[in-house]
């Protein structure tokens, strides 16, 4: 990227870069299956993976989009993608890089801000390394009292969802969508209902027991894999907190 494009951003932009750009250049190594994450931050590992496969330093990507707006970037920058149905991915995916919208000190998550939580989680689970990159904004003591925890759900369960989630403990906000009248649908057709708990939760339980609730389709724990995380700091540095052990 040219200086005088990066001196024309702002500053959370230039550090959403540079942990992209950092975790693309410790991680991502020609011949890989490599799932590609939504969302602001994400978007710029994306924007690497092209810049390097153009320059001929990267070789042989074969890449999973976790959305709509990351296919449509791919296509942009000549990433070649895939169904995770294809030959080319059906065995799994060697890495998978993404951002959220929080992170606790065991590197669980929450994700689904941008409402690609499904297919995020899927390439998540189905990836044998898991890399997360965001700034240091995003990093929290516990999770589910701040950053709603979204929760994707077959519209006919809305009412029958939201009565179960509040037993949990939980306030219930039927996500509405920004310059479209009604709620958010999701690529699945699916609508979110954003949720926060009074009470301080277990998210590797919780992550398990908001699943069991008919109708919900997933929601955005992501407690199974914990990933390593890659921190752009205030300071101008990229920090790596790796994976937690279970």
């Amino acid at each position: 990227m040219e200086q005088g494009t990066i001196s024309l951003m702002n500053e959370e932009t230039k550090l959403k870069m540079q942990a992209g750009y950092a975790v693309v250049d410790s991680m991502v190594k020609s011949g890989m299956k490599l799932g590609l994450g939504t969302g602001s931050t994400a978007i710029h590992a994306v924007r690497r993976v092209g810049e390097l496969l153009a320059q001929g330093t990267l070789r042989d990507i074969f890449a999973f989009p976790t959305s709509l707006q990351t296919e449509i970037e791919c296509e942009k920058l000549k990433i070649p993608f895939f169904s995770l149905n294809s030959k080319e991915l059906s065995s799994g995916l060697d890495l998978t890089i993404d951002g959220a919208d929080e992170v606790d000190p065991q590197n669980y998550l929450i994700k689904g801000g941008g409402g690609a939580l499904l297919i995020e989680k899927v390439a998540a689970y189905a990836s044998s390394e898991y890399a997360i990159v965001v700034d240091e904004s995003k990093l929290t003591k516990s999770l589910g009292g701040g950053f709603p925890v979204p929760v994707e759900v077959v519209p006919a369960a809305r009412v029958q969802a939201a009565r179960v989630l509040e037993k949990f403990g939980a306030a219930v906000i039927l996500r509405e969508a920004v310059r479209k009248a009604g709620p958010v649908i999701t690529e699945h057709g699916n609508i979110i209902l954003d949720i926060r708990f009074c009470s301080p939760i277990n998210p590797l339980l919780m992550e398990t027991e908001l699943n069991q609730i008919p109708g919900v389709v997933e929601n955005g724990f992501f407690t199974r894999k914990p990933p390593v995380v890659y921190i752009a700091c205030s300071a101008g540095t990229v920090e790596t907190r790796p994976a937690v052990k279970q």
